[in-house]
């Protein structure tokens, strides 16, 4: 089924409503201004027929402005409130997950929702997060995160009864060196095969079950207690784990196609799997 081709007004709500609900907020008040000063310009009509064309063009551009000096605005204050509200969502659901023992409280969520939930646990550990709305069954990035001027891709997988195999891990690897990520993380409700594990070693790609979603969600501080989230593992001999920033410990892999190369594993594994090349 083709998708509804959308308005200026749709578009604009639906983009701003990806930004923070400030940069909506300051989108709405510039673009008041501007339309304002534009609607209220004077026009000089011109009898010269060679000038008469350009008398009319502005004129039209100034009734324009006059209507879309509310239109504009208010779209960009609908997106802010999403977005404003989205947030709220996001952090509910976390603090949801944070306070349950149980690891099956992520088996109960939709796909939507367990992707919000991955991108705040992310921007809680220091990341700025940018959701691409890629969920689904389209095996597409879900979240792009930044940080220190690296880019790391993000899947996420919802699946409850099944094991993430080793094609969702390499198609990640495809989409990272097409991109040029610096790494990436492919985070799922359920666990993953053995192959996918081996695959995963030394090429910086970070597999989080649900056990080890669990784990990271419950330690993250709250927000206003960022500070002591940070990098704190790493030494100079051992860097700290990129998934929780624990110490991390070198490690040989046993099995699989990187069997016998050295690769650096996070200290608090099982419950988390953060890897790093050595």
């Amino acid at each position: 089924m083709a998708r509804r081709r959308q308005n200026i007004v749709e578009i604009l709500v639906e983009v701003t409503s990806k930004f923070p609900w400030w940069v909506g907020v300051a989108l709405a008040i510039a673009a008041y201004a501007w339309l304002h000063s534009v609607a209220g310009t004077e026009i000089t009509v011109v009898a010269r027929p060679g000038q008469m064309g350009q008398s009319a063009i502005l004129a039209a551009l100034k009734s324009l402005a006059a209507f879309g000096q509310y239109v504009l605005p208010f779209a960009c204050l609908v997106g802010a409130g999403l977005s404003a509200y989205g947030r709220y969502k996001r952090r509910a659901l976390h603090e949801q997950v944070a306070a349950s023992p149980e690891r099956g409280v992520l088996d109960g969520m939709t796909w939507q929702q367990f992707e919000a939930l991955v991108g705040e646990a992310f921007r809680r550990k220091g990341y700025a997060v940018t959701e691409t709305g890629g969920g689904g069954a389209d095996g597409g990035i879900d979240l792009i995160l930044k940080r220190d001027s690296e880019t790391f891709l993000v899947q996420c997988k919802q699946w409850k009864a099944y094991k993430v195999g080793v094609n969702i891990v390499r198609e990640l690897y495809g989409v990272m060196a097409a991109k040029g990520a610096a790494g990436g993380f492919v985070v799922t409700s359920g666990v993953f095969t053995e192959e996918a594990r081996a695959f995963a070693v030394g090429r910086n790609i970070h597999l989080m079950d649900g056990r080890a979603l669990h784990a990271l969600i419950r330690g993250v501080s709250a927000p206003g207690k960022a500070a002591a989230v940070a990098p704190v593992g790493g030494t100079a001999s051992a860097p700290a784990c990129p998934v929780c920033q624990s110490a991390m410990v070198k490690r040989t892999a046993k099995r699989g196609t990187n069997s016998g190369n050295a690769f650096w594993g996070c200290s608090q594994y099982p419950a988390c799997k953060g890897t790093r090349p050595a």
